[in-house]
């Protein structure tokens, strides 16, 4: 999987946003924010390939949670990004 180009993570306002640059990538009937976690995964992942199983190891390692719950969190956020055509 990989975050689409043209997507950019930015702060605003103490949020973080996820912003579309150029015309293609700009949807006006949405905003995607994410939280601290979150945004700590889109940059490390941005610009590469990643699996689900790398982003728990990435959870995993930075917050020491468990590792079913690492991988079932980042599951989810991946679905969630496919969802919101960030990712593909």
């Amino acid at each position: 999987m990989k975050i689409k180009k043209g997507f950019v993570l930015r702060e605003m306002c103490g949020e973080h946003i996820v912003t579309g640059e150029g015309l293609e990538n700009i949807n006006f009937n949405k905003l995607i924010t994410l939280n601290s976690s979150a945004a700590f995964l889109w940059q490390e992942v941005v610009g590469k390939e990643f699996t689900a199983e790398e982003m728990a190891q990435l959870l995993i390692d930075r917050y020491g949670i468990d590792k079913e719950l690492a991988f079932k969190d980042s599951e989810a956020l991946c679905q969630a990004w496919i969802n919101a055509g960030i990712a593909e």
